[in-house]
């Protein structure tokens, strides 16, 4: 592996040549930028501003831009003058408990390699006097034009180094947790800690990339010719909130299946929004608990010890529905019995007043001819 930075470490009165070493690496996939139109690529070229020329990388220093925006030019000997001890050192300042470095602390890793023979002594007695002490060295260096802060450990025969960030550059966690009345029940902490038994632990050497084997196949298909692998459809429900309980539930589940043991039944989980809002519990003891109590002796009819029980209080509700259908029944018929009497009444009335009528008429025609009648006699 090529080295970034050769120096020394300085273990006290002990120096340790070493060269500085990447010790990660990114497979990120890169792409280019290139004009839609016709393919061309998009180059970015390094231009004076006050020429209007494009310069070289031998002609370009450095410079630091004030808050008025004049310019400071700074060079290279400016800053190799600057009394720094730890230009090309490697200086420790102290051993401490690794438990008591912040992983958000944590930068970019480098390796240490032995610069020569002369090197290998002091390092391996470095190496193991941190094994043996079970702690982690600190340490500040400088790289890339500023001086950082760095921890010493051991991985497998190597001194391993990670960059740290200065304490001041750890952002405060105010205002970022959530708010401080949600409360969590016994029964959760219950079902995320059998969720967290169940998925146990992970071999870190079986994780891959998904996404960027997904790109490269992408890729691939394009550059033949061949069809795109169509993408599939996300599940929704991003940020929905849903029953806890039932949710953990169904994670212990699915991990339980997932490794080959016997999961429970499906637990259902329920949108929270869609749910009616429960009525109000009665207080133990209150006059709501007892009017509550009250109806539902009323309510609920009570189970019978036999089955001879069951039988009498069938055949009662038979014979309740049979006399209750037959005065039914009854009252109809009186009542039918009792219009038809109304209606025979009625139309012997309007019979009878018919026959007067016509009899009067009758007396009014005859009265009429007798004296018609008289009349004609005497003329």
């Amino acid at each position: 592996m090529r080295s970034i930075w050769n120096g020394a470490i300085s273990f006290g009165l002990v120096s340790i040549g070493i060269k500085l070493v990447n010790a990660t690496e990114n497979h990120s996939i890169s792409f280019r930028q290139i004009h839609t139109a016709d393919g061309g690529r998009i180059r970015y070229r390094k231009v004076c501003e006050l020429e209007e020329k494009e310069v070289t990388a031998a002609e370009i220093g450095k410079a630091y831009e004030a808050a008025d925006g004049t310019l400071v030019p700074i060079t290279d000997e400016d800053l190799a003058s600057l009394p720094l001890p730890t230009a090309k050192t490697i200086e420790i300042v102290g051993f401490v408990p690794a438990s008591s470095i912040d992983p958000l602390q944590m930068d970019a890793a480098y390796y240490l390699s032995a610069n020569g023979v002369p090197a290998a002594k002091p390092y391996t007695l470095l190496r193991e006097a941190l094994k043996r002490s079970e702690k982690v060295a600190v340490a500040k260096f400088a790289l890339r034009g500023r001086e950082r802060l760095g921890m010493l450990r051991v991985v497998d025969d190597v001194i391993a180094m990670h960059g740290l960030l200065w304490p001041d550059e750890i952002r405060s966690t105010e205002d970022v947790a959530p708010d401080a009345g949600v409360t969590v029940r016994e029964a959760e902490l219950d079902l995320a800690d059998a969720l967290m038994d169940t998925l146990g632990e992970v071999d870190l050497d079986s994780l891959h990339d998904d996404y960027r084997a997904a790109v490269e196949a992408m890729i691939a298909a394009k550059a033949e010719g061949g069809v795109v692998p169509e993408e599939v459809p996300a599940e929704p429900g991003g940020g929905k909130v849903i029953d806890l309980m039932a949710a953990l539930e169904n994670s212990v589940r699915v991990a339980k299946e997932a490794r080959g043991e016997g999961g429970r039944e499906v637990a259902e989980v329920t949108p929270i929004k869609a749910r009616k809002r429960a009525a109000a519990a009665p207080k133990p003891g209150g006059a709501d608990a007892k009017k509550s109590t009250a109806a539902a002796k009323k309510t609920v009819p009570k189970k019978s010890a036999s089955g001879a029980d069951k039988s009498t209080a069938t055949k009662s509700t038979t014979a309740k529905s049979t006399a209750e259908k037959s005065s039914a029944t009854k009252s109809t018929a009186k009542k039918t019995s009792a219009t038809k009497s109304t209606a025979t009444k009625s139309t012997t009335a309007r019979s009878t007043a018919a026959g007067s009528a016509a009899e009067k008429s009758t007396a009014k025609k005859s009265t009429a001819k007798k004296t018609t009648a008289k009349k004609r006699a005497t003329a």
